[in-house]
Parts: structure tokens; sequence; C-alpha cells
């Protein structure tokens, strides 16, 4: 990267040093047909700085032990990095307590965790759970298992032509049968970012908990689970810089007291006879058998990155690119942006008329450039433009403005030839 590059940038972000953060990022050097890896992928998944790297191979190689029950050296030093991690997670979403924090294997199953505890605790026939019209497939196809089952009624909430919710025909789908809420924070597809609060203000009004899918915004914005007063929020270790296979369920601690556990064998267990078990405290009541144990301490070292660079410096920097980005290839006539809602967060999805998005991805990654083509694992979303697909930059804070510079060169050139 150039000297001016990197000045341009702190120019625009105050004491951002992008140059020393994309230097923790040993993939960012790769090179990709002879190009420079220009990463546009981030919401699919983020790349991992050294730090968590390193950490996965220390546990590895020093501390690899099974955790919570042996009584020797390793064991104990295993609990002990596996539970620290818990308490930063705790502390970075402001939870009132670890106990709320539960580790699973990423959103998909934090979701999934609810949906079943929902099922056996609390649905019956006829109930209905609300979503939006944005949802990824993982805060759709659980409830849909349901209603297989119980016959519950899934509500949706439209969106607009900005790819924004309809706000006030939520609050007419809102009755006595609702017992739940459950709705994307950040659309990975549109980067739409919902307004949650006032979602959660509203559904508390009546009573009814609310779930929030955080996969795309627990790396973008500060969350903090008892201002919002959210009742379950999930996220993705991956989506943070962290390693794959780990995530969160954050759950206010009464309401997981009072539902079921979701899985059942060791570590969940407080006894087991033939006739009858006894469940374990929170929160390891709802984490049957071995967790990722390296996966949920290298997310930990991934909080401590990102909070050591600061999530409201972090943001400002991303909003910056997602600004130029969008100002950029809006000067493209042949180009289409899809989701133009006023408050967005790291991603611009995009069309064209005579080129397919698939088409684009493998243009694009001649030229060195990661971006992300397809539904996106939002289908509905795809019906609701009546689009097959869409191609899709999303960014990350080791993103640059030059980095827009060679998407937007890579699309001219895209068009040239396929003209």
């Amino acid at each position: 990267m150039s000297t001016g590059i990197i000045n341009d940038i702190k120019k625009s972000s105050a004491g951002f040093d992008i140059n020393k953060i994309r230097g923790d990022f040993p993939i960012l050097k790769e090179i990709v047909h002879g190009k420079s890896l220009c990463y546009l992928d981030n919401a699919a998944t983020t790349q991992k700085p050294k730090a968590v790297i390193d950490t996965l191979v220390k546990y590895y190689s020093e501390q690899n032990a099974n955790i919570h029950r042996g009584v020797h050296y390793l064991s104990e030093l295993a609990t002990k990095e596996f539970e620290d991690a818990r308490i930063k997670i705790k502390d970075f979403v402001n939870a009132s307590s670890e106990k709320e924090i539960i580790f699973t294997r990423g959103t998909t199953e934090s979701i999934n965790l609810v949906a079943n505890i929902f099922n056996k605790g609390v649905l019956k026939d006829g109930d209905e759970i609300i979503i939006s019209g944005m949802e990824h497939h993982s805060n759709i196809v659980p409830w849909q298992l349901i209603h297989d089952q119980k016959k519950i009624k899934l509500r949706v909430i439209p969106i607009d032509d900005n790819g924004e919710i309809i706000f006030e025909e939520f609050l007419k789908l809102i009755n006595e049968k609702t017992k739940l809420i459950s709705i994307v924070y950040i659309s990975n597809s549109l980067g739409t970012v919902n307004p949650v609060e006032k979602v959660i203000e509203a559904a508390h009004r009546h009573n009814i908990p609310v779930l929030l899918d955080a996969a795309q915004a627990i790396q973008h914005l500060k969350i903090d689970v008892q201002k919002l007063d959210c009742d379950f929020l999930a996220f993705s270790g991956h989506k943070i810089y962290g390693p794959t296979g780990i995530g969160v369920l954050y759950g206010k601690k009464k309401l997981l007291e009072s539902l079921p556990p979701f899985q059942g064998g060791g570590d969940m267990i407080s006894k087991v006879t033939f006739e009858k078990t006894t469940f374990n405290d929170l929160p390891y009541k709802f984490e049957a058998g071995t967790s990722n144990i390296a996966g949920a301490i290298g997310l930990g070292t991934a909080i401590d990155y990102v909070s050591k660079i600061g999530l409201e410096q972090i943001s400002k920097h991303e909003n910056e690119i997602l600004d130029y980005a969008t100002e950029s290839l809006l000067q493209i006539p042949e180009l289409k942006i899809i989701g133009r809602a006023k408050h967005k967060s790291s991603v611009i999805s995009f069309v064209f008329d005579n080129i397919h998005p698939h088409d684009v991805g493998t243009f694009l990654d001649f030229e060195g450039i990661a971006i992300r083509t397809g539904h996106h694992c939002t289908q509905p979303v795809m019906d609701r433009y009546n689009i097959p697909a869409t191609s899709r930059a999303s960014f990350a804070m080791y993103n640059t403005k030059e980095e827009v510079n060679v998407l937007v060169k890579g699309i001219k050139k895209l068009i040239e030839v396929f003209n």
C-alpha cells in the first residue's frame, strides 16, 4: 500500500492506523491470479488477525485438554481460558452476568436453540412468530420446522423499495397470539440497519420477547444488551474476526432459567439416573457435549483485538468506506444498487441488466477482487425485488478507499468486456 493511500485514510479517520491494522492480517498479503488480494466479502466471513491465529496455535500446542471436569493442570488451564472468554463476551455486550452467555456453533445454532426451547416450553398450536421480510434463512427455516409440528403461524413484516421495514405494518401484526419477535439487526443482503430499539419497545408493551440476529451487527456497532433490553441476541465468532464454528447466544437469565434445555448430554446435567435427570445451572444447561474450546478462546482474543481498536473508530472508518463506495458505484450508469435504506452498514448489493451476478463474481475474481454473488441465503429478499441474485461487496475495518477504486476499475473493465 502506498504512503499516499495510508495518509488519505488517516486524514479521514484520525487516530485509526489502517496501515498497522492491515499488517495484523496475514491473508491480506496474498496474491490472487497475479493480483494483490482485494477482499470485499466480509459479510460472509471476516479475516483473522495474527493474534487470533496465534491463540489457536497456542491452545493446541500448549493447553489442549477438555474443560470443567478435569483436575489436572491442562484441564484447569483450558477451563480458565474458556471461562475468561465468556467473561470478555459478557463485558463486550454488557450482559448482566456471564451466566447469560451461551456458547454455540454460530448464529444459526443460536436461533435454532431459541426456536427449539420455545417449541418445548412456550408455543402451542395457533401461536404466532413475527419476523421481517429481510431475514436470513437461518431466521426463517427453524420457525417453519416448528410450523410442521404445531401449526404456528409465521407473520412477516413487509419491506419497502428502499429495503426498510414498514414499521406501521409491523405494529398491525402484533396480537395476543404473538409469542416472539425475531428480527435481523443488520441485513446481510441489503445492509439495512433496522430500528431494533423501536421494535423492542413496541414488543415489550405487549410483554413479547425479542430475539435479535446480530450476525452482521456485532462487528460494526457497539451493542449493549441491557440498554437495548433485548431478550435474546445471537452472533457468530467468524463475523467478528474470530474462528469459525463458534458463536454466542445471549439470553436474559430469568428467561433462560424458565425454559427447557436444547440438547441432552455431558455438562448440561447435574445428576443422571435411569429414572430421572436434573439439569445443570446456567449457562451449562444449554451447552451439551464438548464445546469448541479453542474457538471460544480464539473468540475471546478477537474481542480483545476489536476492543483495543474501539468499535466507535471502526464504525467511523467503515462508514467512510461505505459512503465512498456508494458514491463511486452510483457513477456507473449500468449498475443498480439494491437496498437504499437511510441507515446502512458496510454492505452494497448491486445488479446489472445484462450481466449475471455469477459472471460478475468470476470476472472480478480474476482481477484479485473477492465479492459474494448469489441470493445470500435471503431468497425472499430476491423475490421482493424480482431478481435471482445480486453481487455484494461488503467492508470491514481493514478495507481502504483504494480497494474501492480497484473494485470500480474492475467493474468498468467487466462492462467493457461484456458490451
